[in-house]
This record gives C-alpha cells, sequence and structure tokens, in this order.
C-alpha cells in the first residue's frame, strides 16, 4: 500500500480505538496529512496546541502505524496550520513551500524570528518559539501578578509615555513568558503593519553565533534593529557571553534612540543580573522593572479552573472538578504555575466524562506517582546548568555555546541528563535552553549519559555527586 490517503484513513481508524474517541476527535480528526514541495508528508493541526499534544503523546505511535503500512517507508511530521500558510488543511494535496518569516534575508541557520503581518491584516503570522494560546484572554490575574497585567496591556497598545524598556522578573513558571507573549499578540493586532519581533536570549545568543560564523552579522543586525517592538525573554541565559551581551547592548541602544519598544523578562532583577555586565545591567533597569510574583493560593485554584475549562472546550473533558479535587492537585503542586497545569492535564486525560465523578482518593490513586507526595524542592534548568558549569569549572555560557570541544560538549550531555531526571521540561523545550538547541541533539545527549554510566565510573561519579548537590 503507498497511497497516502489510504494509509492515513487506516492508520487514524487503528490510532482512534488506542487512544480513545475523545483525544482522538479533539487532536487528530480535525488534522489532515499535506504533502510540500520536497515530497515531505506533514500532518496538519488546526492549532500549535493540538501539534504540541500530537508531537508528544501520539506521533511516535502514528509514524509506526504509518511505517507499517507504507511501502516507501516515509515518515510523518506534524506542523499546525499557521506554519503552513492559511489554507486549511482539507485533505491530501500538494502544498506550498513553506514562507520565511525572517525579518531580514538571513542565511537560513541564522534567520531570526519575528511577526508578519497577516494577509487580512487582522491578525498576526505566528513567530517561531510564540504560543498562540498565550494571551491576554488566557492569562489568569490574581494579587501576585495585577501590576505586571496592568503594565503589560498598556505597553501593548503602544501609548506613548510610557516606560522603555519594560523588565518583568520574577520566579520561573509563574507568567512572563506568558505576558511577552500576550503583548506580541495584542500588539500586532493592534498595528497590523508593524515588525514585532518576539525570542527568547538562547535564540539571540545561538543566532548571533551562527550569524558570525556565516558571516551575515549585519543582515542579523538589521532584522532586530528594524525592529518597531522587541520582545526578548529569559534575558539571564547572556549572562557570561561577552560578545552577545556587546551585541545585545547595541541593538537596545539603538532602538531607544529611535524610539522603538522594548520588552525584556528574566528570573531576577537587572541589577541582580550578577553574570551580566555592568553597562547592560545598566540598560536593562533605565526603564520599568515590573516583578510578577509567585502565585498564592487562590490564583492557583484560579489557573487550575482557567485550564479545565479550556481543555472542556477542546473535548478533552466534561463537567467540573470537585473543590476538594483541585485543592489536592494543588497541595501536591507546590512548584510553578506550569507544573500545576500539567498536573491538570494528566487530571483531564485521565478523568474524561468522569471529571465531576471523581473523589480525592480516586485521583490519588489513579494519578500515583504524577503527583507530588510532599513540598519537594524544585530544580530549575538554570540551576542545573550553573551546577554542572561550576562542578567542571566552566560557565554557565559555555554549556549554552556552539563549541563541541570534548571538555564541554561532555559536561553539557550531564547536564541535560539531569535535566531530564529533575525537571519536568521536554527535550524540545531542555534544547531551547541550551542555546536554542534540537530536541534531538538533547534525545542523544542524555541516552549517550545513560549508556556511558555503567561503563565509566567517573561519569558515574559525576552524575551521582551533581545530583546529591542539586537535592541540597
Amino acid at each position: 500500500m503507498t497511497d497516502p490517503n489510504r494509509i492515513w484513513t487506516e492508520a487514524a481508524d487503528r490510532l482512534k480505538a488506542e487512544i480513545g474517541d475523545g483525544p482522538f476527535s479533539s487532536y487528530i480528526a480535525p488534522s489532515a496529512v499535506r504533502v510540500d514541495s520536497q515530497g515531505n508528508l506533514i500532518l496538519v493541526t488546526p492549532t500549535a496546541y493540538a501539534r504540541d499534544w500530537v508531537r508528544k503523546n501520539a506521533l511516535r505511535r502514528m509514524n509506526e502505524l504509518w511505517l507499517g503500512l507504507d511501502g516507501l517507508s516515509r515518515r510523518l511530521e506534524v506542523r499546525c496550520r499557521a506554519e503552513m500558510g492559511s489554507a486549511p488543511p482539507s485533505g491530501l494535496r500538494d502544498a506550498p513551500r513553506l514562507a520565511s518569516i525572517s525579518p531580514a534575508p538571513i542565511a537560513p541557520a541564522a534567520a531570526a524570528p519575528a511577526f508578519a503581518a497577516a494577509t487580512d491584516g487582522a491578525r498576526a503570522v505566528r513567530a517561531a518559539g510564540l504560543q498562540e494560546r498565550l494571551t491576554f484572554d488566557s492569562f489568569v490575574e490574581g494579587h501576585g501578578n495585577a501590576f505586571a497585567l496592568a503594565i503589560a496591556k498598556q505597553v501593548a497598545t503602544w501609548a506613548d509615555g510610557h516606560f522603555n524598556p519594560v523588565f518583568f522578573c520574577g520566579p520561573y513558571g509563574y507568567g512572563k513568558t506568558h505576558l511577552l507573549n500576550a503583548i506580541a499578540w495584542e500588539a500586532q493586532r493592534l498595528r497590523p503593519d508593524a515588525k514585532v519581533v518576539y525570542l527568547t536570549a538562547e535564540r539571540f545568543l545561538s543566532t548571533f553565533v551562527r550569524a558570525m560564523q556565516d558571516r551575515s552579522t549585519a543582515a542579523f543586525k538589521e532584522s532586530l534593529r528594524s525592529a518597531d517592538m522587541l520582545l526578548l525573554d529569559d534575558v539571564q541565559f547572556v549572562g557570561g557571553k561577552t560578545s552577545t551581551q556587546e551585541e545585545l547592548l547595541n541593538t537596545l541602544t539603538a532602538l531607544i534612540e529611535d524610539g522603538k519598544r522594548i520588552v525584556l523578562s528574566a528570573d531576577r532583577a537587572p541589577m541582580a543580573l550578577t553574570d551580566v555586565e555592568p553597562r547592560l545591567r545598566s540598560h536593562l533597569a533605565a526603564g520599568l522593572t515590573c516583578p510578577v510574583e509567585a502565585a498564592d493560593r487562590d490564583l492557583k485554584v484560579a489557573v487550575a479552573q482557567s485550564r479545565l475549562n479550556a481543555l472542556a472546550q477542546l473535548g478533552v473533558v466534561t463537567g467540573e472538578a470537585r473543590a476538594d479535587v483541585l485543592e489536592h492537585l494543588i497541595d501536591r503542586t507546590p512548584g510553578s504555575m506550569r507544573e500545576l497545569e500539567g498536573a491538570v492535564n494528566t487530571l483531564a486525560a485521565v478523568a474524561g466524562a468522569r471529571l465531576s465523578a471523581l473523589t480525592v482518593d480516586e485521583v490519588q490513586s489513579l494519578l500515583g506517582a504524577a503527583l507530588r507526595t510532599g513540598p519537594e524542592r524544585r530544580i530549575t534548568v538554570d540551576e542545573i546548568q550553573k551546577t554542572v558549569a561550576e562542578h567542571f569549572n566552566l560557565k554557565q555560557a559555555d554549556l549554552l555555546s556552539e563549541r563541541r570541544t570534548r571538555a564541554i560538549a561532555r559536561p553539557r550531555q550531564v547536564a541535560m541528563y539531569l535535566c531530564k531526571q529533575h525537571t519536568t521540561r521536554s527535550y524540545p523545550d531542555i534544547g531551547r535552553r541550551f542555546g536554542g538547541r534540537d530536541h534531538t541533539t538533547v534525545l542523544h545527549g542524555v541516552r549517550k549519559i545513560e549508556e556511558l554510566m555503567p561503563k565509566d565510573d567517573q561519569i558515574a561519579r559525576d552524575v551521582e555527586a551533581l545530583t546529591r548537590k542539586l537535592r541540597g
């Protein structure tokens, strides 16, 4: 059998029997297979959220089924509709070549992500790293984030007379990335002709390094300095990287002099970024520093309920969770809001139509080890990177760099392994936090350490010592 239509029909039927009607109807049924101009098979999902769900929960099995039916041994990729263009995925057909969303003609490896106005002028094309569900409508306001939310909404309106740059700071997982995404979406909606650029500091770092290697730094600089609004997430990751900090300082100076808007975020206030050189710290602190505080209990309840409502709209669950069940989830998830959302997702996947009937005892029994049994200290990717760098006498920036010498590559793989063991981060997310690396690089690194530990006593001792340090 080589007809893609017939293969997809049979593979989808088998997958539906395996994962159930609810998830299939929500994520697989609205999707369709297309062939791009290079002959690659693409499963096109209606939203980025559906794409991420498929990648995490179903893509491996889909490819197993496809390869078992396809005599040509082709593999499926998955992308959302926004990444494929505006045409709906109406079935298998030749798809146009994916359009570049680079703001300037940079070499492909060095392209910087940016917005472009939608063809109807009503909505922005999704840029790399920007998440469709992170809007002001989906942001849950509470005591710890009310001020930050008010400032974010002001920035998004392009109003004159406000501080520049605006710097959001606070603990990991409490809404900084959500606010930057929401600002980008709203700012582009209000000014479709404006150039709004969103990227992470890791992406800034890796793209700048590639631009230097490819001798395309002029195009890289133009791609950012021509922005009307630049949003840079997780600025702490440029710490220790001298040339990257210098380029960021020059970029911020040029944008401010031209009256362009700058929005930044980090896990600490600007003057607490001790790995960042003083001149750059001074520029980061020159506008408005806006804290995003850890959530209180009321906000956590509201976030959990909001997430369940969103999943109900997708058909993942029906009914409402009992108040004591939500309280139980919150008690067993004392970390960030992202971890709480993960617990809610797990509950929804298990509960389905039985959500309103579940008791606390049933939830504990069904979810088991997926919920924490006590107030275990949360270990972050940033903490792991710093601990590993110190252990091997390196700088944190070395782990994020493009350097591949053994003295750096092996500690980087150890750090990736520890991130997978001690955080809830996915392979793609870990890769982004290691200088914008691909998830396959992280997977290779994790498997390499797993392979070496039984054979290499030094690696085993290093991992054991680092684990003890991380656990305090």
